[in-house]
């Protein structure tokens, strides 16, 4: 299995990193599709208060309660800080979105135990999986 699939499929409550409100902007497209697929989606970003119904965060070390994803919607040279808190908090998985990259981060996460990715689409891969592998869909929450 790979690290996507195990992330997929253990992983129910994803810190979307960079998610606006915006819908035009791919995070808010992602965090929707994956929202309506059942995961309970958490926005970080201090310039919102509310994204997708849900109250707004402005660091992962705000973040009430545990997060098992954190999901990168930032530019490279910001991944290390966010790595840093994902390890912090003690995220089970980080995975850094298309043309995020950061060797160097997901190395560091890797050796702290977390599943990590980059330049991967939560969407892309979940459609990938899910819908044209058969593989049955996670359990929704609640």
């Amino acid at each position: 299995m790979t690290p996507e699939q195990q992330i997929l499929e253990t992983c129910r409550t994803i810190a979307v990193v960079g998610l606006s409100s915006n819908p035009l902007r791919p995070s808010y497209e992602v965090a929707q599709y994956m929202q309506r697929q059942g995961y309970r989606i958490i926005p970080v970003n201090p310039q919102e208060s509310e994204v997708l119904g849900e109250k707004c965060y402005a660091r992962l070390e705000d973040v009430p309660g545990k997060i098992d994803c954190v999901d990168v919607f930032r530019r490279p040279e910001f991944v290390p800080a966010i790595a840093d808190s994902a390890i912090a908090i003690g995220a089970r998985a980080l995975w850094l979105q298309l043309d995020v990259v950061d060797d160097i981060s997901i190395a560091r996460a890797r050796a702290a135990g977390l599943l990590a990715v980059q330049d991967r689409c939560l969407l892309i891969e979940h459609r990938r999986y899910f819908r044209f592998n058969n593989a049955p869909a996670p359990t929704p929450i609640g």
